[in-house]
């Protein structure tokens, strides 16, 4: 059985988080306690959501929040059928350093309209991460099949999921993420 994408709200015509969340997120309070607990009131410099269903047809929502020195990544997420009562969900916060990041980048797909213009079909960015992500149990020296490679965040839009608004706040918090990695924390 085929079934449709959710549509969800835009979120991306608020310009404050708290707006943002009550508009796009099925569970803004946990989401907002959560990051509250650890922003204590430091000023939200720029921030990206994202929200989909997953195969169990449960909901997995996303905030990530940059305050000028963290990432500030929250995200929640139904548990499986099975996994505990229904209605369960998991929260978890991860906070990353801007100074582990090694490299930002983002890539754009763009098309040409009739009237050849360039539009943003969709958006990857990615964040490169100095900590390291193992794709397999083993040792490197003993399995030849060890992987070993650096941990990264990632992140897209596009038109159909999310729409040329989400686009632009995605491209705008890479922007602004790159414009603070790298640079000496005071």
């Amino acid at each position: 059985m085929n079934v449709p994408p959710a549509v969800f709200p835009d979120w991306s015509p608020y310009p404050d988080l708290d707006s943002a969340a009550r508009a796009y997120l099925r569970d803004p309070e946990v989401a907002l306690d959560a990051l509250e607990g650890v922003l204590r009131g430091t000023q939200v410099l720029g921030f990206t959501l994202e929200r989909f269903v997953n195969e169990f047809n449960g909901v997995w929502q996303e905030v990530v929040v940059c305050d000028g020195s963290r990432l500030l990544l929250w995200h929640g997420e139904d548990t499986a059928p099975g996994d505990g009562p229904a209605g369960s969900m998991i929260s978890s916060l991860r906070v990353v350093p801007l100074s582990v990041i090694t490299e930002v980048g983002c890539r754009r797909r763009l098309s040409r309209t009739a009237a050849n213009h360039l539009r943003v079909d969709s958006v990857d960015v990615y964040l490169l991460l100095s900590s390291l992500d193992e794709s397999s149990n083993g040792h490197p020296l003993d399995d030849p099949q060890h992987v070993v490679r650096q941990d990264a965040l990632r992140f897209g839009k596009t038109l159909e999921d999310g729409g040329s608004g989400q686009i632009a706040r995605l491209e705008e918090f890479a922007q602004l993420v790159a414009s603070l990695a790298g640079r000496p924390m005071l």
